[in-house]
């Protein structure tokens, strides 16, 4: 049983948002086209309060992008983004969402980050993810979205942590920084995990 995991398509991280993932928007057609051809699609979205202390904005003196100790990991510290009910936080309107049977919210402590769609940055709290996969039999997972080198990357690695097998669908996620994503993407190779391209779904008998 196949899970398609849709991650963070909200208009915050498309073009013309507030941390836009460069041509973030060309991954929700592909997605859209990937959708009938999983036993189960889940989205993800980020869901932060205001004064998130992920936010620049919460940390006096600092900037977008400044990297900080945040409970003793580091924490790079981003534009005000996704905010609970806002606009930004929606999922993006041209993603077909019929198919999506459950939303799971991350994000949502003031005090920690939650970039992987399983668990906070500190791996103290679950999402509830992975049991929501296991008791849907699901045993194998494949992760695209936004943005690749990181809410994409940590949510795959999360899914081999949990002894999923983990495929992340790279034409059909975007990263913030391309360096990144190709240091992302050796490490999930490095864990067990694969990279694979839509063509491999759409032309096999994904279903």
């Amino acid at each position: 049983m196949k899970a398609l995991l849709v991650i963070d398509v909200q208009n915050d991280f498309v073009p013309g948002g507030a941390l836009a993932v460069p041509a973030g928007d060309e991954v929700i057609p592909l997605l859209n086209e990937l959708q009938p051809h999983f036993d189960l699609v889940v989205a993800t979205q980020d869901w932060h309060p205001h004064h998130h202390k992920s936010f620049a904005s919460s940390h006096a003196g600092h900037q977008p992008f400044d990297v900080v100790k945040l409970h003793g990991a580091d924490q790079v510290l981003w534009p005000d983004h996704c905010e609970q009910g806002t606009a930004g936080a929606d999922l993006h309107k041209d993603l077909v969402t019929n198919k999506i049977e459950a939303i799971f919210r991350k994000g949502t402590d003031p005090e920690i980050d939650s970039y992987s769609g399983f668990f906070d940055n500190g791996h103290q709290k679950s999402t509830g993810l992975a049991d929501y996969l296991r008791g849907k039999g699901i045993n194998q997972v494949y992760v695209a979205g936004l943005a690749g080198d990181y809410c994409v990357y940590f949510t795959a690695k999360d899914a081999l942590q949990e002894g999923f097998d983990t495929f992340l669908i790279e034409d059909a996620s975007r990263p913030i920084d391309p360096e990144g994503f190709e240091k992302a993407k050796e490490d999930l190779q490095r864990l067990g995990g694969k990279v694979v391209q839509s063509s491999d779904l759409l032309n096999s008998s994904a279903t």
